[in-house]
């Protein structure tokens, strides 16, 4: 058993204060006691648009050196729910028209575990004038990934991700524990499907859900708001855990042998048969 904990945040494009906002807040979940500590997508940079591919960096670049520091610094897994990644293309020159959006997993050692590249990216024209091409400037991931941790194994996932279940499955495949779904959930799409798709994907996978999340209006139009309301799930579908407004950190002690009484009592994967 470890206590884990989301954090919850509003970035924008100030990504200075973006950072130090995530520094002060992993700090205080180490000092609380977490051992696996999970930021929302978008950690360094969200605004009117999802991505600035101009500044995109290599996953060792100064932002995630930066990051990795935190990790070290504060002895924790520390998964950073995404960043822009930059992409080169088969030349080796980057690209200069898109970019992968990418989550990071740092052990507390500092070290880079694990790197997981959104798959299913987030083209949406939503009744009420929400029309979003995110790729216009993400290049798709094509891996499915689950991190061996001391933890637990840990399914990689982003935001958009959520609606596609089959990911999930795969996961579970690959013997998964746990899910992280760091996201940046529109206020419109989130107030009626966020807490029912994370329920659901925690109750068919019977995995933890841990599913840090962006809150408010990201920019000074308020053209990107988004719906916050981080969570953490049981592999029963209990929420345990949730952020009211604002920035801030969701706990909750996870327990891996609750997950084996789950499996034991409704075993749906010896049932499954397609």
């Amino acid at each position: 058993m470890f206590l884990a904990a989301c954090i919850q945040l509003r970035c924008t494009m100030d990504i200075e204060r973006n950072l130090e906002m995530t520094e002060a807040l992993v700090r205080r979940a180490a000092k609380a006691g977490a051992k696996l500590i999970a930021t929302p997508e978008n950690t360094s940079l969200l605004g009117p648009q999802f991505h600035k591919v101009d500044l995109a960096q290599p996953v060792d670049g100064e932002i995630g050196q930066r990051l990795s520091r935190l990790a070290q610094e504060t002895e924790t897994f520390l998964l950073i729910g995404s960043l822009n990644e930059e992409r080169r293309l088969s030349d080796g020159q980057i690209d200069a028209q898109r970019c992968y959006n990418t989550s990071l997993l740092f052990g507390p050692d500092g070290t880079l575990m694990e790197r997981y590249r959104k798959i299913h990216l987030f083209d949406v024209d939503v009744p009420g004038g929400l029309s979003v091409r995110e790729s216009d400037t993400i290049c798709p991931g094509d891996t499915v990934t689950v991190a061996n941790t001391p933890l637990g194994k840990l399914g990689m996932s982003i935001c958009y991700d959520l609606r596609f279940p089959e990911l999930y499955r795969m996961h579970v495949d690959q013997g998964a524990d746990m899910i992280a779904i760091p996201s940046a959930f529109t206020l419109t799409t989130g107030k009626d499907h966020w807490h029912a798709l994370l329920r659901a994907r925690a109750i068919e996978t019977q995995c933890w859900v841990l599913a840090p999340a962006q809150w408010g209006i990201h920019d000074d139009e308020g053209k990107r708001q988004s719906y916050g309301h981080s969570v953490i799930i049981d592999p029963w579908g209990t929420i345990v855990a949730e952020c009211g407004d604002g920035e801030g950190i969701c706990y909750a002690e996870i327990n891996l042998d609750y997950t084996q009484e789950v499996r034991t009592a409704i075993p749906v994967r010896n049932h499954r048969r397609v």
